[in-house]
């Protein structure tokens, strides 16, 4: 093979490969979260752990909600809760949560935070950082 349709095949090949890696490519942006949206998937989450089911349970509702709960995953049971505003941070929903626990056997109240999601999915994680 020539040196020059080799190289004219080597173009075509990298030209292929480079548009076929920003195929599907995202301009980085965040999908904004739906605040109204999100606070129905968060009183929904805080209530099926309040009425005693199982986190997975939240995949089976519509929309299918996913979940993350140290304390309700290790078994701690909700009394009640008490929602306050959430504030938008681009794809998120920062919720501050008063949540009345049943803990091992005790009472205990904690001050949690909860950043829900609307798109692509709807998520509902509690954020242990904070």
């Amino acid at each position: 093979m020539p040196l020059r349709s080799l190289h004219g095949s080597l173009l075509v090949i990298v030209a292929v490969l480079v548009g076929a890696s920003m195929t599907g490519c995202s301009t980085g942006v965040a999908h904004p979260v739906d605040p109204d949206r999100a606070m129905v998937a968060l009183k929904a989450t805080l209530d099926a752990w309040k009425e005693g089911k199982s986190i997975d349970s939240l995949q089976s509702s519509s929309p299918p909600i996913v979940a993350q709960d140290m304390e309700w995953t290790s078994g701690a049971r909700l009394l009640d809760y008490h929602v306050d505003d959430g504030k938008p941070a681009d794809a998120n929903l920062d919720v501050r949560v008063k949540l009345t626990l049943n803990a091992r056997g005790k009472k205990v109240e904690r001050d949690a935070r909860y950043l829900v999601t609307t798109s692509p999915a709807v998520t509902v994680f509690r954020d242990m950082m904070r």
